[in-house]
């Protein structure tokens, strides 16, 4: 399976954000667009009015760190992301979440938080776009990973899973390999890549 690079822009310069992507966007996969509520995760970032105002050539995928994300996915939509990744934990009824923004004609991923398991989100895994398995606990960038989520990688492959599986937190070229090596091919970066000397090798270091 193709590996694919997603800088998340949690790290960029947010009052450059389009000159910060820019110096990215040649060479990465998706652009992982970050959004908390200060709610769900203890950090506040962007709402879908700064996502539309995002420039870039790739597919712009929203990871909503957000309570009731079921309120904001049409808005997202409209915003111009051509995925949108839910948390399981924010969902009351996460199946509902999922055929919502498939009607809204949008790709549809689902991430689990470091303590939650796939058995969560077994029975809707066929609907899947992606499941994005985070390897910190959201809320924050810089954390180091944690290499006892890898698990959930081989899990999900064995279960059948044919789509995107995609890591976020503490992913750098060595820790890349393990997460690949286990069957993920969408890697979430963000210090890593926006704090490089030099962005393009670091995002090519992240292909295995």
């Amino acid at each position: 399976m193709e590996i694919k690079v997603a800088p998340s822009i949690l790290s960029a310069d947010f009052g450059r954000l389009n000159e910060d992507i820019a110096t990215v966007d040649e060479y990465a996969d998706v652009i992982h667009v970050d959004v908390m509520d200060g709610h769900f995760v203890p950090n506040i970032t962007i709402g879908a009015p700064v996502v539309k105002w995002i420039k870039s050539k790739k597919p712009l995928h929203a990871h909503l760190m957000i309570e009731n994300p079921e309120k904001y996915v049409e808005d997202f939509a409209k915003a111009g992301v051509e995925r949108i990744v839910v948390h399981v934990e924010a969902c009351a009824d996460v199946a509902g979440v999922v055929a919502q923004v498939k009607e809204l004609g949008v790709e549809i991923g689902v991430s689990l938080k470091p303590g939650t398991q796939i058995a969560e989100i077994k029975d809707i895994l066929n609907e899947l776009d992606e499941v994005l398995v985070m390897t910190v606990e959201p809320g924050f960038g810089g954390q180091s990973f944690m290499e006892d989520m890898v698990p959930k990688i081989r899990e999900l492959r064995e279960l059948g899973f044919e789509g995107d599986i995609g890591v976020d937190g503490g992913i750098d070229g060595d820790t890349c390999k393990v997460c690949i090596e286990a069957g993920a091919n969408v890697m979430g970066a963000g210090s890593y890549i926006f704090k490089a000397e030099d962005r393009v090798v670091a995002i090519e270091s992240l292909r295995g």
